[in-house]
């Protein structure tokens, strides 16, 4: 649907503000809109499954370990799919209202991709280079949207995400280096013709989402704290924005289920083009990996 038909529908939880503001800028902040109850579930679940990387060593395709993770002290980048791992994580995407955020954003049929939990650990937790999502995963359209949900309070120092505004309606940028590799993020030269110093850096308290646009340009800084920023990511799409793509995070439990509304019976295809990433089906790991390896740096 555009984003005038979207508008036209009366909202089932956002105000007409707060929508039109996503249309304009490709994100959006909402705090303290996730009930306590759902926050102690999640975090109890966070316990839970971050218990299970102790004894590891190795990051492998479900955990993504940072330097330094160790049985005393666990250092995590990424649980990858966590709705596979823990049945809270399920029923918070299934049955919170993560459903009615999105189609007051999306319309009223509301389909699934993946879920991811970015821990950012204390005291140097890897940055996220400026980049754009939809490239990973190519759509027929470019309604997908990614909702991260803050389970602690996120002060500017945790390095939170940042977003720079309107970029969602600038071209897509190129994520492979001169020699043809794929990088994960913009290199230097796209860089210098952004407004980054006008990028907006979501931080929030506990139980407070972000929201952005699978073309908005984001990214986040290092944490400066002494404390974990973990942050729990939905990404999900209208019904008839169907992947072109292999799911580089894949979801084999809850491929493509519908949150909202009914199955699409047909495919809506949008006029403009979007690069297509390489061929995930052989195995992926995660962002970090993929920027890390293409030993480039950007200013956040």
């Amino acid at each position: 649907m555009a984003p005038e038909d979207i508008l036209a529908l009366t909202p089932r939880l956002l105000t007409q503000a707060q929508r039109e503001f996503y249309f304009e800028n490709g994100y959006l902040l909402l705090e303290r809109i996730i009930p306590e109850e759902w926050i102690e579930k999640l975090r109890h679940a966070t316990d839970e499954v971050v218990e299970q990387t102790r004894q590891m060593t190795l990051s492998d395709a479900i955990w993504d370990l940072e330097k330094g993770h160790s049985s005393a002290q666990p250092r995590l980048r990424r649980l990858s799919s966590p709705v596979d791992h823990h049945a809270t994580y399920w029923r918070y995407v299934s049955e919170s209202l993560l459903g009615d955020i999105a189609a007051d954003l999306l319309g009223p049929d509301v389909m699934y991709h993946h879920t991811k939990l970015n821990f950012k650990a204390p005291s140097g937790g890897m940055d996220v280079k400026w980049h754009q999502d939809i490239q990973f995963w190519p759509h027929t359209n470019y309604s997908p949207l990614t909702i991260g949900t803050y389970l602690y309070d996120c002060s500017p120092e945790q390095g939170p995400l940042g977003v720079i505004p309107g970029s969602h309606k600038l071209p897509l940028f190129d994520l492979y280096d001169d020699l043809g590799n794929w990088t994960g993020h913009l290199n230097k030269a796209d860089l210098a013709t952004l407004d980054t110093e006008n990028a907006q850096y979501l931080s929030g308290p506990a139980g407070s989402v972000t929201i952005h646009n699978c073309r908005t340009i984001h990214g986040s800084a290092v944490n400066k704290s002494n404390s974990g920023r973990p942050l729990f990511l939905t990404t999900l799409s209208s019904a008839d924005a169907l992947p072109y793509t292999h799911n580089p995070i894949s979801t084999p439990n809850y491929n493509q289920a519908i949150l909202r509304g009914k199955r699409a019976r047909w495919a809506h295809h949008d006029p403009r083009p979007c690069q297509m990433p390489p061929d995930w089906s052989g195995g992926y790991t995660s962002i970090f990996d993929l920027q890390q390896k293409s030993g480039s740096t950007s200013k956040m």
